[in-house]
C-alpha cells in the first residue's frame, strides 16, 4: 500500500498522518555513546568492567578512541531519521591532561561539545560511578568510608557542572542522570545507615540548581554483586525526587522486577513531575540491556507517552550495550524501534478511545484498540524515512555491512 492510500485509510478514523509524521521528525532520542565500545570510555587505564556493569560477546570493530567513536556515531546517524541528542558518560573524556574523576572539568569536553555543533546535537551526561578502584565494595555515595564518600560527591558536582556547560553552549537543556552500583550481595544487617549516608550524599551534590540541567535519579532493582540489597531503590529515590524541587525520577526498563512495567509508571509520575526522563532498553529476564525491539512493552511506553500528551515532558533516551552483534546495526535497529512506537502511538485516535473509555463504552473501546493494529503504519514509517532521504526497508544493513568490511575489520586490538 502506498502513502496516499494509507493517509485516507487513518483519516476515516480521524487520524492525520501528516501531524503525526511532522511530530515525529522533531521528537529527540537521546544516543547512548557506550554501544560503540561496550562501556569502555577513555580513561588512560581503561580495562575491565566493574561495579555492577558487564557488556558480553566479542563482536569485532568495536571503537577504541574518540575518532573512532564519532566516526561510528556519525554513520549510524546518518541512517537513523528524525532528531538525535548524544548521551555521554564521564569516562569519555577527551583530554591530554592527567587527572581523576573527582577533578574532570569542563575542558575535558571541549571536543564532544564541537562535535555537538557541528552535527546539530544536544548532549546529555552520566557521572560513571563503576570500573574505577574507589568503588570500595560496591559502595560509593553511601559507603562507611569517608574518603569514598567525598571522592564521588566531588565527581558528582563536577559532571553537573559539564552537564551545564553542555546545556550554555549548545543552547538545549542537559539531562544529568545519576546511577550508582551501591548494595550488599548477602542480606544486610543494616539497611538503614547506607540510605541516610546516600541521601546526606545527594544533598551535598544537589546544594543549587544549575542552569540548563535536568537532574535525575536512577533506581534499580539489584545487579551483579549486589544481588540482596540495592542502596538506591526505586522507592528511594521516588521519595527523595519528591522531596526536592528539580530532580526527577529517571526509568529505566530494566530496572525493575521481570513483571513490573514502566508503561504503567509514566501517568503516575506525570502525576506529581513534570519531566520524566527515560531510558529504553529491553531487559531478558534481568537488567541484561538487550537491544530494543519492536515489541508490547515499547509499544505501551510510546502510547502513554503519546495519549497522556507528554511528548515534551518525557526525555526519552536508549540505554543498552551489546557486544554480540555489529555496534553500528544494535544503535540503528533499536534507535528505529523507539520511532516506529512511537509512530505507531501518533497513529491512535486518541482522544476518541479516551471518550469511549469515560462514556464506559469498552466495546467500542476494544474494537477500536484491535481494529487499529490492522492499519498500514509501515506505509507512514516509510514515507517518514523517504522525506528523511533515507530508503525502505533493509538498505541501512547494507551500508553498515560496507562500513563494516571497509572500516571495522581493520581495527585491531
Amino acid at each position: 500500500m502506498n502513502y496516499q492510500e494509507a493517509r485516507e485509510e487513518y483519516k476515516a478514523i480521524g487520524v492525520d498522518t501528516e501531524k503525526a509524521i511532522s511530530t515525529l521528525e522533531k521528537l529527540p532520542i537521546s544516543i547512548h555513546c557506550w554501544q560503540a565500545d561496550d562501556v569502555t570510555g577513555f580513561e588512560k587505564g581503561a580495562g575491565k568492567l566493574t561495579g555492577g556493569i558487564q557488556a558480553t560477546g566479542n563482536y569485532p570493530g568495536k571503537a577504541r578512541n574518540a575518532e573512532e567513536l564519532m566516526a561510528d556515531f556519525k554513520k549510524a546517524c546518518s541512517l537513523i531519521p528524525g532528531k538525535k541528542r548524544l548521551n555521554l558518560h564521564a569516562s569519555y573524556l577527551i583530554t591530554d591532561r592527567k587527572c581523576d574523576r573527582n577533578t574532570i572539568e569542563e575542558r575535558d569536553f571541549s571536543a564532544w561539545v564541537s562535535f555537538a555543533k557541528e552535527n546539530g546535537l544536544g548532549l546529555d551526561f552520566n557521572p560513571t560511578f563503576f570500573s574505577h578502584p574507589m568503588v570500595k565494595d560496591n559502595l560509593t555515595l553511601s559507603s562507611p568510608d569517608d574518603d569514598v564518600r567525598s571522592f564521588w560527591i566531588e565527581h558528582a558536582k563536577a559532571c553537573r557542572r559539564i552537564s551545564a556547560y553542555f546545556a550554555k553552549e549548545l543552547d538545549t537543556y542537559s539531562v544529568c542522570n545519576l546511577w550508582i552500583p551501591d548494595g550488599y550481595k548477602d542480606t544486610p544487617a543494616d539497611r538503614l545507615s547506607p540510605r541516610l549516608r546516600l541521601k546526606d550524599s545527594l544533598d551535598k551534590i544537589y546544594d543549587g540548581k544549575l542552569n540548563g540541567v535536568i537532574d535525575c535519579l536512577e533506581s534499580k532493582v539489584f545487579g551483579i554483586g549486589l544481588e540482596s540489597f540495592t542502596v538506591g531503590s526505586s522507592e528511594f529515590y521516588m521519595g527523595y525526587a519528591a522531596s526536592h524541587k528539580d530532580i526527577y525520577l529517571l526509568l529505566d526498563a530494566g530496572h525493575y522486577h521481570p513483571m513490573e512495567y514502566i508503561s504503567d509508571k509514566i501517568s503516575a509520575l506525570l502525576c506529581t513531575f513534570d519531566k520524566i526522563p527515560l531510558h529504553v532498553t529491553r531487559p531478558v529476564r534481568w537488567d541484561s540491556d538487550h537491544v530494543v525491539r519492536l515489541d508490547d512493552e515499547i509499544k505501551e511506553i510510546a502510547k502513554e507517552i503519546v495519549r497522556n500528551d507528554a511528548i515534551e515532558k518525557v526525555l526519552i533516551g536508549l540505554d543498552y550495550f551489546d557486544a554480540s552483534i555489529n555496534r553500528i546495526a544494535a544503535w540503528v535497529i533499536g534507535t528505529r524501534n523507539m520511532q516506529k512506537a512511537l509512530l505507531i502511538a501518533l497513529l491512535e485516535p486518541s482522544e476518541k478511545m479516551r471518550r469511549l473509555q469515560d462514556e464506559s463504552d469498552f466495546t467500542a473501546l476494544f474494537a477500536i484498540s484491535e481494529g487499529i493494529k490492522d492499519l498500514p503504519w509501515q506505509a507512514v514509517w516509510n514515507e517518514f524515512l523517504t522525506r528523511q532521504g533515507l530508503d525502505a526497508g533493509l538498505g541501512w544493513y547494507n551500508e553498515v555491512m560496507d562500513y563494516e568490511k571497509n572500516i571495522l575489520s581493520k581495527r585491531n586490538d
